[in-house]
């Protein structure tokens, strides 16, 4: 099902559609011959700052996400990438099993989804404890460190920078971002892990792997990373962090 921008493989991207990084990150890596075809999910409010607003955004998500689905398999992809992480994560290792179920069945295609490229991308590394931080509120971290922790990480520290609305993730400066890793950093964290896929950390997660001299795991990075050499694509990409440029 490859076209002629995409004569390698044309990934199906689903994202909130308040979200303007997720595009932006796979198309800056510039991996020839892939093409990428994103479907919205609508979120009419894109409040969250609070765990019962953040359950609500969730609920759009729910609402939406199957018109999402329609759309990309009009442009025949070959795989369907889920662009938005908390969906995967929620309800632990099983939750995020059941999500990939079902997108499996709806599309007839494989799936990429955070949580289960964030753990595929920690086992490739050889990385047990880590440090992770999101743009959440507390609700959803608590899901998250369920996922890890139920994965067989040992997760240090889980932080949210608790922004208050889903379009806000994407205005979070690099030096409010610098600021939470000095704080979940230390000896014993082997490696350092992002979700929230609308906050834009590619190119300083790049940076920060060499000052702090461990991975640092932008979950935009580990999803494309997980789409393509589950497609088979093993291109080397450079400026995206180690995991793509060395497995």
């Amino acid at each position: 099902m490859t076209n002629i921008v995409g004569p390698r493989a044309v990934f199906g991207v689903i994202v909130p559609s308040t979200n303007t990084v997720v595009e932006h990150d796979y198309w800056s890596a510039r991996v020839p011959g892939v093409a990428f075809r994103a479907g919205s999910m609508h979120i009419p409010n894109p409040a969250m700052n609070d765990d019962a607003g953040f359950e609500a955004l969730l609920g759009q998500i729910r609402a939406s996400i199957d018109t999402a689905v329609r759309d990309v398999l009009t442009a025949e992809p070959d795989r369907m990438v889920m662009g938005m992480s908390a969906e995967t994560f929620w309800g632990g290792v099983e939750g995020n099993a059941a999500f990939e179920q079902r997108l499996r069945k709806q599309t007839g295609l494989p799936v990429t989804t955070g949580a289960s490229s964030c753990r595929a991308a920690l086992h490739e590394l050889g990385c047990r404890r880590i440090a992770v931080f999101s743009p959440y509120q507390p609700i959803a971290d608590r899901e998250v460190g369920r996922f890890f922790t139920e994965a067989g990480f040992d997760v240090a520290a889980i932080t949210g920078l608790r922004c208050p609305t889903a379009t806000a993730i994407a205005r979070v400066a690099p030096e409010r971002l610098r600021a939470v890793i000095a704080e979940l950093d230390g000896p014993g964290v082997e490696a350092i892990v992002q979700v929230g896929t609308n906050l834009s950390f590619v190119t300083l997660a790049e940076e920060l792997e060499q000052e702090l001299g461990k991975p640092v795991i932008a979950i935009n990075t580990a999803t494309l990373w997980h789409a393509l050499r589950e497609h088979g694509i093993a291109d080397q990409v450079s400026g995206a962090g180690s995991l793509l440029r060395s497995f």
